[in-house]
């Protein structure tokens, strides 16, 4: 996985949306998803609309790892579920940039 520099966490995070590709039990990767993207501290976060139904979020469970493209930055990336202890900062993030805020779901790391 991509080790993060603060250059590339703020054009992701100050980017309007990302492309997430999640990869396959078999290494290939899906199509990209676009969605909204927030950074908060040194983590960038994205929420499934559909909670944890959503098809993208489903395709994250299967090997945990994909690759994301926002701000002119492409990485392979590892995902996980955001803890309950960094909703509130999430929460924030969101309201801040896009003035609404959703179920956390998970994070890019």
């Amino acid at each position: 996985m991509t080790p993060w520099n603060n250059s590339d966490l703020t054009e992701i995070g100050t980017a309007e949306e990302l492309d997430l590709e999640s990869e396959r039990a078999d290494g290939t990767l899906r199509a990209p998803v676009t969605m909204w993207v927030v950074r908060a501290g040194d983590r960038l976060y994205v929420r499934s609309v559909k909670g944890v139904d959503g098809p993208w979020y489903q395709g994250t469970r299967s090997r945990l790892r994909g690759r994301i493209e926002a701000g002119g930055v492409r990485a392979d990336v590892a995902f996980r579920d955001a803890d309950p202890g960094e909703y509130a900062d999430v929460d924030a993030a969101y309201r801040e940039k896009y003035g609404t805020g959703t179920p956390a779901s998970s994070t890019t790391s």
